[in-house]
């Protein structure tokens, strides 16, 4: 039992206030989800890029090298976007482990990701022009302020409050997924996933990568196999309510569209 949320303005010149928007609607189904809270935020579109990343798990134990296993693997990102011509603009600290980095970039997308997360610990949450997913363990105002989301300000966005039943709760198992290594589309998911172990196997035959054991990372995965073979998100999601078996309820956000799946 998890909630979702989505909010798309029509009037977002300049944007709104769509990180305390989303806080406060998934805030109020705080007791359908309390394990973890993410948010897929689309700000000002520019000709940057912008990934979120992670260098360690909320969960993992602080020992004596914590901080400066961090420090080199921060380094190490950093290190091979600029190896692969990445022209950074800024690196944010969010949290100990939790990273921002706006750049300028020509190449492969899927390389520069495969890359970032080939370094220990890394897991590249979010990669786009406009979109930025943030989630971590808690609930909406606690991971908002972590994050600082009160100020974020954007044209839309969708959020999940997770009740985990089928994976641990870690930041991996927590919503949104982004639908890698397609740039700012961004899925939430509410219900299970039947075939799951079915489909995991079929799409890692194919070369696809997995974060997580969470069932729901299925959606977005199988979203960006379609969407690379030249369909539309409206026509992959389509098609998963075919191939994808179970009950639930899923949205699918990019940049300038928004699809609820039922």
């Amino acid at each position: 039992m998890c909630g979702i949320a989505g909010i798309i303005y029509a009037d977002a010149n300049g944007g709104r206030e769509v990180g305390s928007d989303i806080t406060r609607m998934l805030q109020s189904m705080k007791h359908r989800g309390p394990d973890s809270t993410g948010y897929a935020l689309f700000g000002p579109s520019s000709g940057s890029y912008v990934m979120r990343f992670t260098l360690a798990d909320a969960n993992d134990p602080r020992d004596f090298d914590f901080a400066d296993r961090i420090r080199r693997n921060r380094f190490l990102v950093e290190q091979r976007l600029r190896r692969y011509g990445a022209h950074i603009h800024e690196i944010e600290e969010e949290t100990e482990y939790a990273y921002r980095v706006a750049f300028d970039y020509e190449g492969d997308l899927k390389q520069l990701a495969d890359l970032v997360e080939d370094v220990p610990g890394a897991e590249v949450l979010s990669l786009g022009h406009a979109l930025e997913i943030i989630k971590d363990l808690g609930d909406a105002e606690s991971v908002a302020t972590q994050y600082e989301l009160g100020s974020f300000r954007g044209t839309h966005g969708i959020g999940h409050g997770r009740m985990a039943t089928e994976s641990d709760v870690d930041i991996s198992g927590a919503h949104p997924y982004w639908a890698y290594p397609f740039n700012d589309v961004a899925v939430v998911h509410n219900g299970q996933l039947t075939n799951y172990f079915q489909w995991k196997r079929r799409l890692e035959r194919s070369g696809h990568r997995f974060n997580s054991e969470c069932d729901s990372e299925i959606i977005a995965v199988y979203l960006a196999e379609k969407m690379s073979d030249g369909a539309s998100l409206e026509d992959a999601m389509r098609e998963s309510l075919d191939e994808l078996d179970g009950v639930f309820t899923y949205i699918a956000v990019t940049e300038d569209a928004l699809g609820v799946a039922k």
